[in-house]
């Protein structure tokens, strides 16, 4: 054991300490601190932990407001927990509020409270960012290469849910379903009935088809996030007596829980008060956590939970570390050299496609370089037309048949590196729209941006059609292609040693979406062969709208 210890000091002391940081979640059933020390490499020693339940959100869904006595409470565990940073003498504290916080009508007022009596600016994130905490912190636990994931993290008054191939998101959801929500709305004290059970089983399960979609890969298991898990592992470990089992990385299965749930709903609450593995004030809240699991399960035809005990907090901590390194400083936002990076391995990593987008996006970066002026398009909107370009493909990774819908979502869930958020949001959608569909209003990605910007995403996309046609052989013979406006229309010449037929054939069937964006019939020959060619673009009938010639 001595020996052991004297390894774990000289581990500690090698490395080499940059900061001390505290990160505090006012969740909506309890408030949690964690005090770390971070380490070389994005590695961190935690000092402390503490948590306080404090039952924050326990009439936000009956009464819409934060009740006195829960913030009394927990203003004063928040005050208990500033004096124990302060004694660590960290250099960054940081404190985020969750669901309760988020929904209350008086949640800007609580987070007034708190700033002039404890001295605490409060973050209030929403479920997206929240979501994105939890599996930053199971990427760190889990390898995860190779595995399509769910993560779920069930709080007090929501569950957030992550589809994941790899450490690549690819959807997130944020319910209304949190355990003490659930305990609340359908009254699970001492004298609930079978039938309270039955009714809050249905409104999960329609809750989760609504608020979710499946997912189109099969998952390989679901990680859980927070204390119902923590629990549930901790209960069963207790009835097989696996005393010396970790509980991070324990697995659980859909028959073990089902069978655990049924026989907490049997039991009165003094009874799973005094059970062996039962954290007592989770006591009145574990079968509402527990069947929100339960309804995940078979939701997304899961069989395998994997139990994570770390989650938002040590997120929280692990980006607080990234700052503190300088891992993504502010300047970095417009680094082409970060960007390109990031673009190159994550175009490696999910389309075996490489090559292929980057002879688009040097074929669209072409033609966009000889558009800007005739059709005043932006020049600034080359750069995000040949990222897109580049990573047009990266669904591949789920699945061919809608790849550039997963491409959207990929490329908006990365962050990646060098690119800020907007411009990220615009990729993603350029990207979307490289095949199938023409962009609609009613598209639930183009919807969140303004229609200055749908209007930059058409025009981008267009031309991200024609690129992609050039390349249709996937053989990169096309050099070149010379742009020519005139009244008639749209001429490109394209240059490569040997005729192009495939190449050209590609583009032609995917000229309709520029035409329609621009109102300008194309043509495109050979450039070796211009002199032959008598082809003319030839003008569509007013009103008449191409219809697509890829699938939906």
């Amino acid at each position: 054991m001595a020996a052991a210890l004297t390894e774990e000091k000289q581990i500690y002391l090698s490395a080499e300490m940059t900061s001390r940081l505290a990160a505090i979640d006012i969740g909506s059933n309890s408030v949690r601190l964690l005090v770390a020390e971070a380490l070389r490499g994005g590695a961190y020693r935690i000092l402390d932990e503490e948590r306080e339940p404090t039952r924050l959100g326990r009439s936000v869904s009956s009464q819409g407001r934060l009740d006195d006595e829960s913030m009394d409470r927990t203003v004063q565990a928040l005050r208990t927990f500033k004096e124990i940073a302060s004694g660590y003498q960290v250099t960054s504290l940081r404190t985020i509020a969750t669901c309760a916080v988020r929904e209350a009508r008086n949640g800007p007022e609580f987070c007034r409270r708190v700033r002039e009596e404890v001295g605490l600016e409060v973050e209030v994130i929403a479920g997206e960012r929240e979501a994105r905490l939890a599996f930053s912190s199971v990427q760190n636990a889990f390898d995860l290469a190779g595995k399509n994931v769910i993560v779920a993290d069930i709080g007090g008054g929501s569950t957030e849910i992550v589809f994941a191939t790899g450490n690549l998101i690819e959807s997130i959801f944020s319910t209304p379903l949190g355990a003490v929500r659930l305990t609340e709305q359908f009254g699970l004290g001492e004298t609930a009935l079978p039938e309270d059970f039955a009714r809050m089983e249905e409104e999960v399960a329609s809750c989760l088809k609504k608020r979710t979609t499946r997912p189109l890969f099969a998952p390989h298991f679901l990680v859980g996030c927070g204390g119902t898990f923590t629990t549930l592992a901790e209960l069963i470990m207790a009835t097989k007596k696996q005393a010396d089992v970790p509980v991070g990385g324990y697995k659980v299965s859909q028959a073990e829980l089902r069978h655990l749930l049924d026989r907490l709903r049997k039991m009165p609450l003094r009874a799973r008060r005094s059970m062996a593995g039962m954290t007592p004030d989770r006591a009145d809240i574990i079968i509402a956590g527990l069947t929100i699991v339960d309804a995940l399960l078979k939701r997304f035809r899961v069989n395998t939970l994997v139990i994570h005990t770390r989650g938002v907090r040590d997120g929280l901590v692990r980006e607080m570390i990234d700052d503190v390194l300088g891992a993504a400083p502010a300047a970095a936002a417009d680094d082409p050299v970060l960007r390109d990076a990031a673009i190159e391995r994550l175009a490696a990593a999910c389309s075996g496609e490489v090559e292929h987008g980057r002879k688009v996006a040097a074929l669209a970066g072409r033609i966009y370089e000889q558009l800007a002026e005739p059709l005043g398009l932006l020049p600034g909107d080359r750069i995000l037309l040949e990222c897109a370009a580049r990573l047009q493909d990266v669904g591949y990774v789920i699945n061919y048949d809608q790849h550039h819908k997963h491409s959207y979502h990929l490329i908006r869930n990365s962050r990646l590196p060098g690119i800020r958020g907007h411009d990220l949001e615009l990729i993603a959608n350029v990207a979307r729209y490289h095949r199938g569909a023409h962009p609609k209003r009613k598209h639930e990605n183009l919807a969140r941006i303004s229609a200055e910007d749908q209007q930059r995403v058409h025009r981008m996309a267009a031309i991200l059609r024609l690129a992609g046609g050039l390349d249709r052989s996937r053989s990169q013979q096309v050099r070149d292609v010379i742009v020519r406006v005139t009244d008639s229309g749209a001429m490109l010449d394209v240059v490569a040693d040997q005729e192009p037929l495939v190449d050209i054939w590609g583009a032609e069937r995917r000229v309709d979406l520029f035409e329609k964006v621009f109102s300008l019939p194309v043509a495109i020959r050979w450039a070796t062969a211009a002199n032959r060619s008598s082809r003319k673009p030839k003008r569509r009938p007013a009103g008449e709208d191409a219809k697509p010639a890829e699938p939906k």
